[in-house]
């Protein structure tokens, strides 16, 4: 078994010629696939106790990746889908390493090997619209920062965008006019543009006659003027529902983060009347296959269907206890 010091400069430049210079992939994935690798490296350190600088792609085995998955989920309580996007981010490393170091080929074929887990599907979560309106009006607009939340809430519940589609406008993606509309550029880099109603517009105006700041700045800054994190933005939606809760006892038995807030407005545009195909545009969906599970959460829809439906001409009759020995026997 080779030992020679090969994986930290294949790791390296996995990162650097296959991600970011063949790929073009976004500082999110990035970011993602190389929090895959610092937990990876970690794990090998305290496994071999070796540096990670030292490690070899030897040391890397199938055997090696699955006690890594195992303690993902025992360790750092990681769900069946962080596993397998752990495991997609290694995937697309060993299939870049099958061409670097062909010699490592039955090692590499075995780790490809490693199946992804099957996971439930859950009904998604979403605000009702007594909900929503509780949430807006739980924000201090008197503040700088609460002007700046309740925008975002706003703009969250009305468009569908993305956490990181949020926190990443600019003041010049809003385009202000007779026809208001937000530019973003989305998963997989596509651009899409989703107009505002006229009061989220007249927010959002207000909101960036407010700012000081260029056009290029960002349009939902922190204090410093910086782009707004991700915990930022949880703390931010977490805050204003636990408020809004004491006016609307519903938000106290969900769990709301800002992709909730996502999944509230095209249920909103689903309730409307839209359009699935529509719903999927203005969501920026890849396939309509992923718009799907919002028809699968409308309770309202299957219940328009039922009363649709000629009920079965049945009597109800008395119920009568079966025989005790033909219960048990059946129960084995």
């Amino acid at each position: 078994m080779k030992t020679e010091a090969d994986f930290a400069p294949l790791c390296q430049a996995f990162f650097s010629k296959r991600l970011m210079a063949q790929r073009k992939a976004s500082p999110h994935t990035v970011s993602a696939y190389a929090q895959t690798f610092r937990l990876l490296a970690r794990f090998a350190q305290q496994r071999f106790g070796i540096p990670p600088s030292k490690l070899s792609l030897a040391h890397l085995d199938a055997p090696f990746l699955a006690a890594f998955l195992d303690d993902l989920e025992s360790h750092r309580s990681n769900g069946a889908r962080s596993r397998n996007a752990r495991l997609a981010a290694l995937r697309s490393f060993y299939r870049y390493a099958a061409l670097e170091a062909p010699h490592y080929g039955e090692l590499i074929q075995r780790a490809l090997a490693i199946p992804f887990k099957r996971t439930s599907r859950r009904l998604i979560a979403y605000l009702a619209r007594p909900e929503i309106e509780a949430v807006l009006a739980s924000v201090d607009r008197k503040t700088w920062r609460g002007r700046r939340n309740y925008a975002i809430l706003l703009v969250a519940v009305q468009t569908g965008l993305r956490l990181s589609e949020i926190t990443s406008l600019k003041q010049n993606d809003v385009v202000l006019g007779a026809s208001t509309y937000i530019r973003c550029e989305g998963k997989g880099r596509k651009e899409r543009c989703t107009p505002v109603t006229k009061t989220t517009a007249a927010t959002l105006r207000a909101w960036i006659n407010e700012q000081t700041g260029e056009p290029t700045s960002f349009l939902f800054p922190n204090r410093d003027g910086g782009r707004l994190s991700a915990d930022a933005m949880q703390r931010l939606v977490a805050k204003q529902v636990e408020l809004a809760s004491r006016a609307c006892p519903s938000l106290a038995k969900k769990r709301v983060s800002p992709h909730v807030l996502r999944h509230t407005a095209a249920m909103e545009l689903l309730q409307a009347g839209v359009d699935r195909s529509l719903i999927a545009i203005w969501l920026g969906h890849e396939s309509l296959d992923t718009t799907q599970i919002y028809l699968d959460a409308n309770l309202a829809l299957k219940e328009d269907i039922m009363a649709k439906v000629r009920p079965m001409q049945s009597s109800a009759r008395r119920y009568r206890p079966d025989d005790g020995l033909l219960t048990f026997l059946r129960s084995l």
